[in-house]
């Protein structure tokens, strides 16, 4: 089985949804913790990336520049 193929950015798709009602994420933060911030709510959670990698469904929309930071120099 390949690995899911996701960037910082990236609107995700979980399997469950959060307690508000939605199931889009938002990938905030990227390395061996994966932070996201639900979409609908704004509440941030962090997950180990194997469990992320697990409960992530699909990736719905992906980052529009690449996933860099917008002040990135």
């Amino acid at each position: 089985m390949e690995r899911k193929q996701f960037q910082l950015g990236d609107i995700v798709q979980m399997k469950k949804p959060h307690p508000c009602g939605a199931n889009e994420m938002e990938v905030i933060r990227m390395g061996m913790d994966i932070r996201i911030k639900c979409v609908h709510c704004k509440h941030s959670i962090l997950l180990p990336r194997a469990k992320f990698e697990k409960s992530m469904k699909k990736v719905l929309r992906s980052a529009p520049d690449g996933g860099t930071p917008e002040n990135a120099e």
